[in-house]
């Protein structure tokens, strides 16, 4: 008893005389408080007491775009804790290609009468994709934070990275090492997120020949866009995520060049294990903990009737320096060998 005392005291951050309190149903405990305790019993796996058992946890939808990225499963291990420790159960609902989509999620979670439902990398990202489920809980009134970047105002608060410092940041690194021919791999145009970072990187490289490459989201767009950005003679290049970034890396050393001898590579993210690649990867760090804690302040706040505004919260990045970009050097022998494997 005192061990499952201490261990849910622990996890939700209260005292032991406290949760004594809730598991007695004594009242003068406040009801965040006994929702947190209740949780945190779920959570360890210890059955409440009988006389407790009817009480419900709020449940708050968490939409996320995939797992594959570890961005996403990161984010969501700090907002699902977050929640948990407000007394607030998560519903996890990621999207798949051939999978359910994010609008049917929405259905589904208002089917659970949710209390809100934080977004991350969703589809109001995108200018041509479909934003009629969005609309629908802007009119339904239903709390709801969005992370990163919305193609339009739906007029709901709003938590980003600033992408246009991220890019100065990434642009600058590869400049003071003396790169002058410096790419940037991106999104699909109508990308709300790489939009800011090519813009970001006009500003930073104008009257210079711009290096842009579009692509998708994946391993496999890195290495398809490396291909165009290596033949048009870059020496370097900034890409929208981790993995775009080890695409790069792969098709740079399949066309002969060293990692970052020849070719220096710049990730976005800092996903999980990026310290752990070969080379380990240099790229920008996304402050993931203060923006899911700030999402999570803003949904609770909504569900318990409070004001917030829609003015879009944006919050520093972190140039995290690692192995993958270098110093150029031997610039035209790089390039005799880009020539070669182009012929």
């Amino acid at each position: 008893m005192a061990k499952r005392l201490a261990e849910v005291a622990a996890y939700a951050k209260v005292s032991e005389a406290t949760v004594s309190r809730v598991l007695n149903n004594r009242r003068g405990v406040a009801d965040s408080t006994r929702a947190a305790v209740l949780t945190a019993l779920d959570v360890l796996g210890y059955e409440r007491p009988s006389q407790l058992r009817s009480t419900r946890a709020r449940l708050v939808g968490l939409v996320l775009p995939e797992l594959e990225n570890p961005i996403f499963p990161a984010f969501g291990e700090v907002v699902a804790d977050a929640l948990s420790r407000r007394g607030v159960t998560p519903v996890l609902c990621t999207r798949t290609a051939a999978g359910v989509s994010e609008a049917a999620y929405v259905q589904m979670l208002l089917e659970q009468h949710t209390s809100g439902v934080i977004f991350f990398g969703g589809q109001y990202h995108e200018e041509s994709a479909d934003h009629r489920h969005y609309h629908l809980l802007a009119d339904l009134r239903l709390p709801v934070v969005l992370i990163n970047a919305a193609y339009d105002d739906l007029g709901f608060p709003r938590v980003s990275v600033d992408d246009a410092h991220a890019t100065e940041r990434a642009v600058h690194h590869l400049e003071s090492l003396g790169h002058e021919r410096i790419g940037i791999i991106v999104g699909p145009p109508d990308h709300v997120p790489s939009a800011r970072k090519l813009a970001a990187y006009h500003a930073i490289r104008d009257g210079s020949d711009p290096l842009v490459e579009h692509t998708i989201f994946s391993l496999e767009g890195g290495v398809a866009a490396a291909k165009r950005m290596i033949r048009r003679g870059a020496t370097a290049t900034v890409c929208a995520s981790d993995i775009l970034a080890l695409g790069v890396v792969r098709q740079a050393r399949k066309d002969g060049l060293d990692v970052p001898a020849d070719f220096s590579v710049v990730g976005f993210d800092d996903s999980t294990l990026m310290a752990l690649t070969a080379p380990p990867l240099t790229t920008i760090r996304q402050p993931i903990e203060a923006m899911g804690q700030a999402a999570v302040t803003l949904l609770m706040k909504q569900i318990d009737g409070g004001e917030v505004s829609s003015e879009e919260l944006f919050f520093e990045p972190e140039l995290v320096v690692r192995n993958s970009t270098a110093r150029l050097g031997g610039e035209s022998a790089a390039r005799e060998r880009v020539s070669s494997s182009a012929q």
